[in-house]
């Protein structure tokens, strides 16, 4: 894929978050598992910083090697043609330049997109500036286009998940940091864990803009969260560890009970070869 047709597929990737319907992806960690997705009919491809990071052996948080993280990332993109947004966490970079390289690194690996989150692994309140936050969008802003790449930027707000503060400044803590990144260059607002239907559609309405709301089991349906507004819909780790969950399962049945009868894959080693087969040009 050259420059002007990566360039291409980001701005096809940017109009999917224009509607009319809402913008669902399963989380990738793996070129087999972004394959699968791919063959299951979803429009883009994301991955998941939780599952990427398991798979080339460290926890997530920005613990993987960088260069193992943009390798892993490169194979998904290679895997599929739709297009794939990479979970980067909070830029793999202390200062906002060091974010700028990381994002030419990851774009050169393939990807469309990029998250990019406000929360950090420490601190009183454990969350960057709205400043230290902007600066960094505006860099990887500033990276793509030089980059020749106009890729899509979730920024993620971690204002939910680390409980800042009480529900009623919360939520305006959101509304200004969304408005605020989305006029620093971010394309779309991602307050992870957000699940209450009604906040979720009083948020949309506040930033107008394309918000990304991550799913797991007792969240609202795709049905609803389109009527509610939503963009985008991503599973984050949540397929990662549903695939680990029955691994571990079958493992701890034939280790304790001698015997193999969870051993029976609905899919097969034929359908899996001909799913990877290699495609013209790729």
């Amino acid at each position: 894929m050259n420059q002007a047709e990566q360039a291409s597929k980001a701005e096809a990737f940017r109009t999917l978050h224009r509607g009319p319907r809402l913008l669902l992806m399963a989380n990738a960690w793996d070129a087999i598992t972004a394959r699968l997705f791919e063959a299951e009919g979803f429009a883009a491809v994301a991955t998941t910083s939780g599952g990427v990071s398991w798979a080339v052996g460290y926890p997530d948080g920005e613990a993987a090697p960088w260069d193992e993280v943009v390798g892993q990332t490169a194979r998904i993109a290679r895997a599929v043609a739709v297009p794939v947004t990479a979970d980067i966490e909070a830029g793999f970079g202390e200062t906002p330049e060091a974010v700028g390289r990381s994002i030419g690194d990851i774009i050169r690996a393939g990807i469309v997109g990029v998250n990019l989150e406000d929360g950090l692994r420490s601190g009183s309140p454990p969350i960057r500036s709205v400043e230290d936050a902007l600066a960094r969008i505006r860099a990887a802003r500033e990276a793509a286009r030089a980059a020749g790449v106009p890729i899509v930027i979730n920024a993620r707000t971690d204002v939910y998940i680390k409980n800042i503060g009480d529900e009623q400044s919360r939520f305006d803590e959101a509304v200004a940091r969304g408005r605020a990144y989305l006029a620093a260059g971010a394309d779309c607002v991602y307050p992870i864990t957000l699940r209450d239907p009604a906040t979720i559609g009083r948020l949309v309405q506040a930033l107008k803009a394309p918000v990304n709301i991550n799913v797991r089991a007792g969240y609202p349906s795709v049905a609803e969260l389109e009527a509610l507004g939503v963009a985008r819909v991503t599973t984050a780790t949540q397929l990662t560890l549903v695939a680990l969950a029955a691994t571990r399962q079958v493992a701890h049945e034939i280790k304790t009970t001698g015997r193999f009868d969870a051993i029976d894959p609905t899919i097969g080693h034929p359908e899996m070869q001909q799913l990877m087969a290699p495609r013209q040009g790729r």
